[in-house]
């Protein structure tokens, strides 16, 4: 789920047309603002993933800034289990 979440873009859901956070599109921007971008995150699984809760989310670009780094590290509710994923875009 947490993976749909964050590939899937706005309005691409249609009975859900806020769902999604579209990482493949910041690929084509030129500044990545990455405050906004984890505040999207957390505000996005906070409303449509309640199983679990974004303990830290880390994001980096490569000296070219051609690859985004997105590290995300989260808690299960249910057993407070962490684990994270790591993303990869260039």
């Amino acid at each position: 789920n947490l993976i749909n979440l964050l590939l899937t873009n706005r309005g691409e859901r249609p009975m859900l047309p806020k769902y999604g956070i579209g990482l493949k599109k910041l690929l084509f921007e030129n500044e990545i603002n990455t405050e906004l971008l984890i505040e999207k995150i957390r505000i996005q699984t906070f409303r449509y993933i309640q199983e679990i809760s974004i303990q830290d989310v880390q994001i980096t670009t490569s000296e070219d800034k051609h690859t985004i780094f997105i590290t995300i590290v989260y808690s299960l509710i249910t057993d407070q289990s962490i684990d994270s994923i790591q993303l990869n875009f260039a």
